[in-house]
């Protein structure tokens, strides 16, 4: 009991006889369940995660609730899996949440189902938002915001994968015990204790003034790229522009992007701003180079 009150997985107060103990600060339940029936994202965090987050603030609470329930609304309703692997675990410093299913492969399945090219390009569309293989029963929104409440939010599937930091590594998929011949898809969530971010904050962000729906979304372009290529050709630049139209603000953010050619900015700041007047297109994060091209676009309508 005074080791596990040292290493900070318990507490106590009093002395001697009325000493009692409390559950500390480290926390953490990893388990693997069958996907049968009666599984569901809310009794499993409300029967086995949520002492993990008793005491926190209400604000990290919301964002580890709402990530946890819809990735596992996700895997119970779309992966077509048999189990899942559910993990959280509470340090003094930050929440980490991990996911592990073993069905189709989540860029695999938007790839069939979306008559896509291959699963770079279903991740690409996944990361601007409103991309449902359901929309009679979603809306394609709960990734995106998962993705914008978290530090930091990773999906790995098939060899394919979406990550806010490319140089993270995905040790943790060893620990599952989900076989990894299976294809899958794994979802890894963290966030500081100390983080002050509001998911209402996060959910206003990407509505426009006055509105109460998703009209905006932030493009990271450097996805589009493939391997070493230069983003240089029109081609690119349509694929970079699929289902924009479902949004009012679209941000292109060119962070990581060293350079594109003349036609690839022409067709988007020009030729598809000219198509669509009624869509702003703004570009962000832009080096000298890109700025150039972009700005010599916009010029030319």
């Amino acid at each position: 009991m005074k080791r596990l009150e040292t290493e900070g997985w318990l507490k106590s107060s009093g002395i001697g006889k009325g000493k009692r103990y409390f559950l500390g600060d480290l926390r953490e339940y990893k388990s693997l369940f069958p996907l049968t029936e009666d599984f569901t994202e809310d009794s499993v965090w409300r029967n086995y995660y949520a002492f993990i987050f008793d005491g926190l603030p209400e604000n990290i609470v919301d964002i580890c609730h709402y990530g946890f329930t819809e990735m596992v609304n996700n895997v119970i309703e779309h992966s077509g899996g048999e189990q899942v692997y559910l993990s959280a675990v509470r340090d003094k410093e930050k929440i980490v949440i991990i996911v592990i299913d073993d069905g189709e492969g989540i860029f695999r399945k938007i790839k069939r189902l979306c008559n896509l090219s291959d699963e770079r390009q279903a991740l690409f569309e996944l990361s601007k938002g409103k991309l449902t293989t359901d929309p009679d029963n979603h809306t394609g929104e709960d990734i995106f915001f998962t993705s914008k409440v978290f530090d930091e939010f990773e999906i790995q599937s098939c060899g394919t994968r979406f990550s806010h930091d490319d140089t993270f590594d995905f040790a943790f998929i060893l620990e599952s015990p989900i076989s990894r011949d299976k294809d899958g898809t794994a979802v890894y969530m963290l966030i500081t204790l100390d983080s002050s971010r509001q998911i209402q904050a996060v959910f206003d962000d990407y509505a426009g003034p006055d509105e109460f729906q998703f009209n905006k979304t932030v493009i990271p372009v450097r996805l589009a790229q493939y391997g070493n290529e230069k983003l240089v050709s029109r081609s690119q630049a349509k694929r970079l522009l699929a289902r924009v139209e479902r949004f009012h603000y679209v941000i292109f953010d060119f962070d990581g992007v060293s350079a594109i050619g003349q036609a690839f900015a022409d067709e988007i700041f020009r030729v598809y701003a000219q198509a669509h007047p009624e869509i702003i297109l703004l570009p962000d994060n832009m080096e000298t180079n890109v700025n150039k091209m972009v700005s010599r676009a916009i010029a030319s309508r």
